[in-house]
């Protein structure tokens, strides 16, 4: 199989579901174009309701499009709709395999179900790459959630695909289990495969993710790499404590428009274009207040999210 540009491909994809009943017509995606380069971990974000599940049901085919294209690792999904699934893995929010069958007869059972002979099935090498060899002959309903987790993501990956979608692959697991999952996912990229991620931890999509969509009323609003969708809002904070308890905010601190967080602390959020840290802590010693204690926090993807989705609104 030849290697491709862009793993994913999608131009003007819209998908309008007809109206039932009482409800009227739905409109989930509205001329999306998205190009997923190869090798890359892309972040698909969104809020609840703005289109995901449905592009992602599209490209599964589970979801028939109503208008537009869609090139799965250059396959077209309407000229070859068998080729462009097999070269796609899906790992779904919700776990749905037998639980009474063993992690080995699962995958077997999956690679069968996608014509893999099998004298070319990875059922070892798959659990091995998950940390599950060693419950390979277990019963399935005897895996803890997150070897559950990740028994789903050996199960999208039987038949080699290109590319791996995981669908809110961290929800409701622990942080401990999150960061394993993350470490697995890691591991996957650097073997070669693309993978798209959708999440509501946006913590989780700016850890792992070279490129990021947002998704909001089946429109996209950004499609940039990471980097400079973070510049897009140039916002940082500084906290500073005081020896002193703070009776009111000094005249001459005022059009910093700081937030009183405490007896003895005090927030600014500034631009770095407009100012600076030091100038900031400059104008609080002439103002007669002596810093004890301070910290800093950097604009984050949740800050570009809730701008973005916002203005989108």
């Amino acid at each position: 199989m030849t290697t491709p540009q862009f793993a994913i491909e999608i131009k003007d994809l819209s998908k309008t579901y007809a109206a039932s009943g009482k409800s009227p017509a739905k409109h989930a995606l509205d001329n999306v174009s998205l190009t997923i380069p190869q090798g890359s971990i892309y972040g698909l974000l969104g809020p609840n309701g703005a289109g995901k599940s449905t592009l992602i049901n599209i490209l599964a085919g589970l979801v028939l499009k109503s208008s537009g294209t869609v090139k799965v690792w250059d396959t077209d999904i309407d000229e070859n709709a068998r080729q462009a699934r097999a070269n796609i893995g899906i790992v779904p929010q919700e776990l749905n395999f037998d639980p009474f069958f063993s992690p080995r007869r699962l995958l077997d059972l999956h690679a069968g179900m996608y014509g893999v002979p099998k004298s070319e099935r990875r059922t070892e090498e798959l659990l091995k790459l998950v940390g599950l060899m060693d419950k390979a002959d277990a019963y399935a309903r005897s895996l803890s959630g997150g070897m559950r987790r990740r028994l789903m993501v050996a199960k999208a990956m039987v038949h080699t695909p290109p590319i791996l979608v995981l669908d809110e692959p961290t929800a409701g697991v622990d942080v401990e289990l999150r960061n394993q999952l993350w470490d697995n996912v890691r591991a996957l990229n650097k073997q070669g495969l693309t993978i798209l991620l959708t999440t509501h931890y946006l913590q989780e999509a700016e850890e792992l993710c070279d490129r990021i969509a947002i998704i909001n009323h089946g429109k996209i609003v950004a499609d940039e790499d990471k980097e400079t969708l973070l510049s897009r809002v140039e916002a940082k904070e500084i906290t500073l404590r005081f020896e002193q308890d703070i009776a009111s905010i000094p005249e001459s601190l005022l059009p910093l428009a700081p937030t009183k967080e405490g007896k003895r602390t005090l927030s600014f959020r500034y631009s770095p274009k407009d100012t600076n840290a030091g100038a900031i802590i400059e104008q609080v010693r002439a103002a007669g207040l002596v810093i004890t204690d301070l910290s800093t926090d950097d604009r984050d993807l949740e800050d570009v999210f809730l701008h973005l989705t916002r203005d989108a609104a």
